[in-house]
């Protein structure tokens, strides 16, 4: 399924955006370099490495960029707030737009959008800074998992096993963000697939399941060799593999992505619950969507030209 048109010249002056202001800004640096060095061997010639800091418009006016590669992952890459800025600079970029970006990174209004579509979700509740976290707990079964709402690479997670435990681990929690997410911890299935747009067509890739040696998939687990075991493709039915497939690209198009996201599930008792949508995936050695879409026969090169060729396009 490798494509090898190309909207964009080999003349053209490409930024690749990593690093940035976030959290998650060594992952983005790691992702950046790959995307770049991708561009390099496709015969961009003008491709540019940039490190993303409060003066990126002015730098990429003075260097005549025309495409911007987002490679930036959490705040201010994954959230709208780049997307925004390439806009006012009239620079086409990758990934999704300011609207879709802002809504993902957000998992309330991520689930709030989902919930409308029926998409299955995990019992869950919101709690914002002041409010009295035991109460706003008092419908859900322990364990719980508190999720910080606009984090990534599951930063200031922390899993609750006990009543007794959950205001010192919500006060942890919350340092990363006021808004948590408090979610029932289920067991099962955690799996992820990327979606992408290719020639006017939204298709998934292959589901990889994931078995963290830890007891879920923390930061170390995402980003450390060896300590997750990938299972490629996922060891599901046919039809529970068709289903998760078919939900992650009714999510997509639900919270109007383009371009390129991957969406995360665990499926807990037959149910596929939808967990979260990465607008910006990881594009390091380790991350999931580069071992997706190779076992689908797309090369590390033609899916960040899949990507390249899908900037600018309508959102």
């Amino acid at each position: 399924m490798g494509n090898n048109d190309r909207k964009y010249s080999n003349d053209t002056k490409i930024a690749v955006l990593c690093g940035g202001l976030s959290s998650e800004r060594e992952v983005s640096l790691r992702s950046g370099k790959n995307v770049y060095e991708a561009l390099k061997r496709l015969g961009y010639k003008n491709a540019e490495l940039i490190d993303v800091d409060k003066n990126i418009g002015k730098t990429l006016i003075d260097k005549g960029i025309k495409v911007a590669y987002n490679a930036l992952h959490g705040k201010y890459g994954e959230d709208g707030c780049i997307q925004g800025t390439l806009e006012l600079l009239g620079i086409e970029y990758t990934g999704c737009g300011v609207f879709s970006s802002a809504t993902c990174i957000n998992k309330e209004y991520t689930k709030t959008v989902l919930k409308k579509y029926n998409l299955p979700l995990i019992k869950s509740v919101f709690v914002k800074k002041g409010e009295n976290v035991k109460e706003a707990v008092k419908d859900l079964k322990y364990p719980l998992m508190l999720k910080p709402v606009c984090e990534g690479s599951s930063i200031g997670m922390y899993k609750v096993n006990r009543p007794e435990e959950l205001e010192e681990l919500y006060n942890k929690s919350a340092k990363c963000n006021q808004d948590i997410l408090i979610e029932e911890f289920l067991v099962g299935i955690c799996a992820t697939v990327g979606v992408l747009d290719n020639n006017g067509e939204t298709f998934a890739t292959e589901i990889l399941e994931l078995r963290p040696k830890n007891e879920w998939y923390d930061y170390e687990a995402k980003y450390t060799k060896g300590m997750t075991e990938f299972i490629l493709p996922a060891e599901l039915s046919e039809e529970m593999t068709k289903s998760v497939k078919e939900k992650a690209i009714e999510a997509y198009k639900a919270c109007g992505c383009s371009g390129v996201s991957r969406v995360d599930f665990l499926i807990s008792e037959g149910i596929p619950y939808i967990l979260e949508i990465n607008t910006s995936p990881g594009m390091t050695d380790t991350s999931d969507l580069p071992a997706q879409a190779a076992v689908m026969g797309i090369s590390y090169d033609d899916l960040v030209l899949m990507i390249l060729n899908n900037a600018g396009l309508d959102r």
